[in-house]
């Protein structure tokens, strides 16, 4: 990984930011299929369609860059996915399999608000104006996933994780 501008470094964040989509794309339907209490499913699931718009702003912002985004992988990304799938297969409690799984996917999304912000700030700062609009849209997404899933795992099943602790 070699750049020698800011620009470059943009270039390299949406490659990473790439990377990372389409691996959730793979790993949100496991998530989902591991969840047992139906709010968590269905919140994977409408992941899953926010993570397809997530991929193709990428793509426009991209494309408005001449950046060819394929052929990087994010290892943090993998690392995230792979410790979620512990927690897919864990033989503890529905309840804090779930607290677990919404532990794991806020890892997630905290790392895709941190790589979205750091892209565009950059692109705000090379003027790159449409690109930023871009990557805000889906910033926002990313943040009122985290805020969803907290509220998901407070409403109920962190008490029933706990309960079942007892």
């Amino acid at each position: 990984m070699k750049f020698k501008s800011l620009e470059d470094l943009l270039h390299q964040e949406l490659k990473d930011l790439y990377s990372a989509e389409t691996q959730l794309l793979k790993a949100l339907p496991l998530m989902a299929r591991a969840a047992y209490h139906e709010s968590l499913r269905t919140g994977f699931e409408e992941h899953l369609d926010q993570t397809r718009d997530h991929i193709e702003r990428l793509q426009r912002a991209a494309s408005l860059l001449g950046v060819k985004l394929p052929g990087h992988k994010c290892k943090a990304m993998s690392g995230l996915i792979e410790e979620s799938q512990d927690f897919m297969h864990e033989q503890a409690g529905p309840s804090v399999r779930d607290a677990g799984l919404i532990a794991a996917a806020q890892r997630i999304e905290h790392y895709e608000i941190a790589g979205y912000g750091t892209a565009r700030s950059l692109a705000e700062l090379l003027g790159h104006d449409e690109v930023v609009r871009l990557l805000e849209e889906t910033l926002e997404e990313e943040k009122d996933t985290d805020i969803l899933l907290t509220e998901i795992a407070e409403s109920g099943i962190n008490i029933e994780a706990a309960a079942a602790a007892d």
